[in-house]
């Protein structure tokens, strides 16, 4: 899509379609709604003024109303997007709102668009804190970018409706200048490329892209960006003595993968990082297909177990952003992939293995797979340098029955750490609820024959089982692990986004890393 950003006003711009936001401006709980556009073109206002006074409309998040031939207007369609309350704007409801617009165009056959900026009339100061414009023109790229991709890839008879040009039409103001929004779309373009590329890896088959398939792009993209990259295979697993993460390959007749991706902040002449610079490590699960091995999963869903190198995805994702956004600090990115498979020579129930850190693990579960590859995943970032860990992966379905699909679980070891990851959620949207790992969780992996199991003695509290065992790896070293399992993946059409997987946290982990730019 050939996304433009222009300046001028919306109402005597030539287009197919332009799309306005609306917002509920009522306050009180039993008000009756009192809609306004987030525009201050009179004529756009005059254009919508009759069916907003009608009630038809209500301005809930993702609903929309078109309107054809609007007086007034040089667009042959007007489409009012609702964004909710206007008490409760956020970005990303901004984010919705443009999905929703994008994604109401496709099955029309609209393939030129615009979308008016959301401006600050009806807005007060406190909404306008909340919503600057560079974080409000980077979240309404990053929803029209996202919103154009349809799943159907492998269709024979799958017909491209997708968008062709988006303007994004604003004007200047003074909360509003052109540099500022022009920084936010630029912005928007970068996070919404890498997190759609993370969705297009995450889309993929299992025997299509195996991890050998999975070092290849990751390399191309880092040689695209001007990353570093390393890709590794069973030799080096040997050489490092990576013992948890061969167990899991072995039962596959596809090689393994350990990919390294390398981000160095230029800086200027004579300049150089600190010496206690942080260093920070992004470690992904790369499981390309994951059958359960041995204590082989269920037929039922077994087909989605090709996501389960999401949070692989999300690591080479966010160094392709990294790469383009220059954040001043150093930052390895380590993908550890590989097939979890029930052949003969697959782990079994009851085997111990030595992990790269020199800790034994009694595997009680050979579907634990994932806790294994990042044990030692984590353990290399750290004799890599890094200071800051990182962790993404499709863990636990312990994590989807406490949180569901709407929140992402974070366990970490550190409340700097967390602290900052909760200053980047702002930007990104994305929702995390932070689940315990205190100490007194792990008598729930302790082994009678070993240092630790690779799951807990109960089912009770699995999530928190498996960030016990990951704790273990990450040591005292600042950590944060994001147990995305329910939410990498959406199972619905919803009307900003479509079916299939999400990219999430792509924009989190962007934004935590640039919080350490010095």
């Amino acid at each position: 899509m050939d996304t433009k950003l222009l300046f001028q006003d919306a109402a005597v711009f030539a287009t197919p379609m332009l799309a306005v936001f609306a917002v509920d401006i009522a306050t009180g709980k039993d008000a009756e709604p009192l809609l306004a556009l987030l525009t201050t073109s009179d004529a756009v206002t005059d254009a919508a003024a009759k069916v907003l006074e009608s009630g038809e409309f209500k301005a809930t998040v993702g609903e929309s109303l078109l309107l054809h031939a609007p007086n007034g207007l040089k667009a042959e369609r007007l489409l009012i997007v609702g964004l909710g309350k206007a008490s409760g704007l956020c970005a990303d409801e901004v984010r919705k709102g443009a999905g929703t617009a994008v994604r109401a165009a496709k099955p029309r056959e609209v393939r030129d668009m615009a979308i008016a900026f959301p401006e600050d009339h009806a807005l007060s100061d406190e909404h306008l804190e909340e919503l600057p414009c560079t974080l409000t023109a980077r979240a309404l790229v990053e929803g029209a970018e996202l919103a154009n991709l349809d799943y159907d890839t492998y269709r024979s008879d799958r017909k491209d409706r997708s968008l062709q040009t988006l303007t994004v039409i604003a004007k200047e103001s003074e909360k509003s200048t052109m540099a500022e929004i022009h920084t936010g779309f630029d912005e928007g373009l970068i996070v919404a490329a890498a997190q759609n590329f993370t969705r297009s890896l995450v889309n993929e088959p299992g025997n299509v892209l195996t991890p050998t398939v999975l070092g290849e792009r990751a390399a191309a993209m880092c040689s695209e960006m001007g990353l570093k990259c390393e890709v590794y295979s069973t030799a080096k697993l040997q050489e490092l003595k990576m013992g948890a993460f061969s167990a899991v390959a072995q039962g596959s007749g596809e090689p393994p993968a350990l990919i390294v991706m390398t981000y160095e902040p230029k800086l200027a002449k004579g300049q150089a990082l600190a010496a206690d610079a942080p260093v920070l490590g992004l470690v992904g699960k790369g499981i390309t297909f994951d059958t359960g091995g041995i204590s082989i999963k269920s037929a039922d869903g077994m087909e989605k177990m090709k996501y389960d190198m999401a949070g692989a995805g999300a690591m080479i994702g966010a160094m392709r952003a990294i790469a383009e956004l220059k954040p001043k600090v150093k930052v390895i990115g380590v993908v550890c992939s590989a097939e979890n498979m029930p052949d003969g020579k697959a782990f079994k129930p009851g085997d111990v293995v030595t992990a790269m850190s020199g800790k034994t693990i009694e595997i009680i579960n050979t579907d634990a797979e994932g806790r294994l590859v990042l044990a030692d995943g984590l353990h290399y970032a750290k004799t890599l340098g890094c200071t800051h860990l990182i962790d993404a992966a499709t863990l636990t379905g312990a994590c989807v029955v406490a949180l569901g699909i709407l929140n992402v679980g974070l366990f970490s070891n550190d409340e700097a750490t967390w602290d900052k990851f909760q200053q980047a959620i702002k930007s990104s949207g994305e929702r995390f609820w932070r689940l315990p790992c205190t100490d007194d969780y792990k008598d729930q992996i302790k082994s009678q024959i070993a240092d630790i199991m690779n799951t807990g003695k109960t089912r009770w509290g699995g999530a928190i089982s498996a960030a016990m065992f990951l704790k273990e790896f990450a040591g005292d070293t600042p950590w944060i692990h994001l147990d995305i399992a329910g939410c990498a993946w959406n199972d619905e059409n919803k009307p900003w986004l479509a079916y299939g997987p999400t990219g999430v946290a792509v924009r989190s982990i962007v934004e935590w890393v640039r919080s350490y730019d010095s």
